[in-house]
């Protein structure tokens, strides 16, 4: 579960606002494991509620979906429930720094927005991550593939307009998400070849929810974006209070716009991926 998200009470409009955004980015990666996607069993790794394996289902062989939170399972499952019925999905309730599956396992490993969601531990608050790639590197067969949709440090301070209403919480996040050559070292700790990484400009995780300014007064639409699980309620309170005030006074368009202006230069993802060496 996640170390500070509610994932129990907003899994029920999570999907209202995300997408499964960077999808042909994170096939194009998983194409470079040995063997055919139409071949691959693929453990998604957190699936939430299911939007990246129901985007892959019909161009890898099998999916192993596993999250933590039985309502966003409950919802995954919802999805792709034929899928299952067929064999071609299976859920498992499980945590990513344990994974329950056999050494060498799987051909390739997707994570999608989760590892900032691992708790840390004192001194070390990266513990998670290095817990979950050790386990990534272990259900790994020689010659697959992990492939990490993220978020960059850079991208966290240029690349989210409504990040300028809650600054706490903006700074709260970005120590969540090390920067990649942090994560290139851990990755190669654990005997996995970096292989590249990607940030695609165009893609904004929310879709065209995003671009709605009065978005952040609705507590639907703050679900979308787990931040907001950081943000106290007297800050919220203030930042509520200046959008209406923007809003009053006919600027809000004007803010959203200037706010945003960086997000394409940045974008607001990084994929990233790493290979099992062949004779690993």
């Amino acid at each position: 579960m996640s170390a500070y998200e509610r994932y129990a009470v907003t899994a029920a409009s999570y999907d209202d606002t995300r997408w499964a955004a960077g999808q042909e980015v994170i096939l194009g990666c998983l194409a470079q494991a040995d063997g055919s996607l139409a071949s691959m069993t693929l453990l998604d790794a957190g699936c939430g509620t299911g939007n990246y394996a129901r985007a892959l289902i019909d161009r890898v062989g099998r999916i192993e979906a596993l999250d933590l939170e039985p309502a966003m399972l409950e919802r995954a499952k919802a999805k792709l429930r034929g899928e299952e019925a067929a064999g071609r999905i299976r859920f498992h309730r499980g945590s990513v720094t344990e994974l329950p599956f056999a050494d060498a396992a799987v051909d390739g490993v997707m994570v999608n927005q989760m590892l900032h969601h691992l708790p840390g531990e004192p001194g070390d608050p990266l513990a998670g991550y290095r817990r979950a790639f050790a386990e990534f590197a272990r259900v790994l067969r020689p010659g697959g593939v992990l492939v990490v949709n993220s978020c960059a440090p850079h991208q966290l301070d240029r690349g989210y307009w409504y990040y300028a209403l809650i600054p706490e919480a903006a700074r709260r996040i970005r120590e969540r998400f090390p920067p990649l050559v942090t994560l290139r070292g851990m990755l190669e700790e654990e005997g996995m070849e970096w292989r590249g990484s990607f940030a695609p400009l165009d893609l904004v995780l929310m879709g065209e929810a995003y671009f709605d300014p009065r978005g952040p007064l609705d507590p639907v639409w703050r679900a979308g974006d787990s931040t907001f699980a950081l943000v106290t309620p007297e800050e919220l309170e203030r930042a509520l209070a200046t959008l209406r005030r923007l809003e009053a006074e006919g600027r809000l368009e004007r803010f959203l716009a200037e706010q945003d202006a960086e997000r394409e230069k940045v974008g607001q993802i990084t994929v990233f991926y790493a290979r099992k060496p062949a004779g690993g």
